[in-house]
């Protein structure tokens, strides 16, 4: 199991998540997923769903 992945939606890169004791961080690679900065999933694929909710509009979170 990798310790780093590139989370990329559309052809974009969204970020990177990198595995710690708690999860998966995400990094954001552009601002359009600013928001997912620095949140911790239980995988890569979580982080990866996440972004494209981000992209598509279907995820809303509190500023």
């Amino acid at each position: 199991m990798s310790d780093s992945y590139i989370i990329e939606v559309s052809s974009q890169t969204a970020g990177i998540v990198v595995r710690d004791a708690r999860g998966y961080q995400f990094f954001a690679a552009s601002h359009r997923f600013d928001r997912l900065e620095g949140q911790v999933f239980r995988n890569a694929r979580e982080a990866e769903r996440a972004a494209r909710r981000l992209a598509t509009g279907e995820l809303r979170m509190a500023s």
